[in-house]
């Protein structure tokens, strides 16, 4: 789910959507869930559940044998992940038990709680991952008003008032000549920066030139959908409006009108997760992570956490093998030079603590979520995964947001999150669907001004790395910071330290 608060409250962005109640038939939601990327359904009166099966090998030869296991017990493969050894395959009964302790085979997990009839159909001309760059339809509609979902939009701000950018230092929003130690509009427009979300409205004023369509797509079903304007919001999501905010705070052009980004004129990769039913599985998490990967992002912003289980625990064999997946597609993006950035989450809980989850699974049809009560070896995905750069939020005044989990050792960088009862001076003002502005707080907000400072350290360092551009944002954050509880050394609530741009 989406980490982000509107400026009304620090939990009505958490509820504005799920849990659906018992008056909307099971049927009725999983046709609905099938539209997802294309998808089309067939009555079948069976239940069919996904499931992500990992081979040993993380390879194409893994990848292989996983398919073939999981055709020899009945499940219909609809996507390989040669990348990492795995496939994605629907299945009806006890597929899992029967894949599992097969020759080879690592680890079976189902990737949702909530069955389907049928698993989704191929669409012509969507593509694949080896087939990113082709692009189908030009169609260039503008994004729907009724994507706000809710969210109150705020006049344009003619990038005016933006302290958040003010907080990261002086070549924060500039480029070339307009600040020390700013990377010129050339350097940064070499910059591929991902944003795996709800999707991203390419047509708003201050992305147009941002949003790069060959390396944009859809993984809102698992499957990379490369067709023309796949990436933009789905009018039915209610968070449709996410991406298109956290993409603004990241790279909204620099040209006196609306907001600017920390790196305007990076070139930005919509990746949109988010499908339908407002869920961001794990075969999603999986598929925008090589796309990105593959059309060599420097990195990969992630601001929401894995459905449907708010925290996965390794206990559990199903979450346990959506960690191993996972954590193989952000160790494969690392591989392959993109910083892998990351949200802390907005409930205000120590990652390092025991602590309680009453929302999982949120893909449930109806009811209430038992409580559960975990360790702190359960984790959020992405955020808690090796390599990530996972990010806290700060306010304003330059302390720890109350909302922004935190925890020792399970956190990397602090960033301008907001106030979420500030409004437009105390939240975050960036770009909504529509040509629109609107004002969120959250640690979203948080995790895309890192995205943001990692395309500035790209830009004027590409001799670095993942782990060196990782490294370099570690050292300038701890820079001057002083020590004291919440201050800006104090590792458990921001890690290195707060966020500042490298020169």
């Amino acid at each position: 789910m989406a980490q982000a608060h509107q400026s009304g409250g620090p939990d009505r962005a958490v509820r504005r959507r799920r849990v659906r109640g018992p008056a909307r038939a099971l049927l009725a939601m999983l046709l609905t869930a099938l539209v997802v990327g294309g998808a089309v359904p067939y009555v079948s009166g069976r239940a069919y559940l996904s499931y992500l099966v990992l081979a040993d090998q993380e390879d194409a030869a893994g990848a292989a044998r996983a398919e073939a296991e999981s055709r020899s017990a009945g499940g219909q493969v609809v996507q390989e992940y040669p990348q990492i050894g795995a496939v994605l395959a629907y299945a009806t009964g006890a597929f899992a038990d029967k894949v599992r302790g097969r020759p080879g085979i690592a680890a079976v997990g189902a990737t949702r709680t909530a069955p389907v009839v049928g698993p989704p159909r191929g669409v012509e001309g969507a593509g694949d991952f080896a087939a990113g760059a082709e692009q189908g339809s030009s169609d260039r509609r503008a994004a729907s008003d009724e994507q706000k979902g809710g969210v109150p939009t705020v006049p344009d701000p003619a990038e005016g008032g933006a302290w958040n950018l003010a907080m990261l230092g002086p070549a924060s929003g500039r480029t070339g000549d307009a600040g020390v130690g700013a990377p010129s509009a050339e350097a940064l427009r070499e910059v591929l920066v991902a944003v795996l979300d709800s999707g991203v409205d390419d047509t708003h004023p201050d992305l147009r030139a941002a949003v790069d369509p060959k390396a944009s797509a859809s993984c809102a079903d698992g499957r990379p959908d490369a067709r023309t304007g796949s990436w933009r919001p789905d009018p039915g999501a209610g968070e449709g409006g996410h991406g298109t905010h956290v993409a603004g705070i990241i790279g909204a052009a620099r040209d006196g009108q609306g907001v600017t980004g920390v790196a305007p004129g990076v070139r930005v990769a919509a990746v949109r997760l988010l499908g339908p039913l407002g869920q961001y599985y794990a075969e999603n998490i999986v598929c925008g992570m090589l796309w990105a990967a593959d059309h060599g992002a420097k990195a990969i912003n992630n601001s929401y956490f894995a459905d449907p289980w708010k925290y996965n625990c390794p206990e559990d064999r199903d979450q346990a093998a959506l960690i191993t997946a996972v954590s193989r597609a952000s160790a494969y993006a690392q591989r392959k030079g993109a910083v892998v950035v990351a949200s802390a989450g907005n409930d205000g809980q120590d990652l390092g603590a025991a602590r309680t989850d009453e929302r999982s699974p949120n893909d449930r049809v109806s009811g209430p979520a038992s409580t559960r009560y975990l360790g702190a070896e359960c984790i959020r995905l992405p955020g808690e995964l090796p390599g990530v750069v996972t990010v806290t939020a700060v306010n304003r005044d330059g302390r720890s947001s109350p909302y922004s989990n935190h925890g020792r050792g399970h956190v990397s960088l602090a960033a301008p999150g907001g106030d979420p009862d500030g409004g437009p001076q105390g939240a975050i003002v960036s770009d909504w669907p529509g040509g629109q502005y609107a004002a969120l707080a959250g640690t979203s907000m948080a995790a895309a001004h890192v995205t943001g400072a990692v395309a500035v350290a790209a830009a004027l360092h590409p001799e670095l790395g993942a782990g060196g551009l990782a490294a370099l944002l570690a050292t300038t954050a701890a820079a001057g910071c002083s020590v004291g509880p919440r201050a800006c050394g104090d590792r458990e609530y921001f890690g290195a330290g707060l966020a500042a741009l490298p020169r």
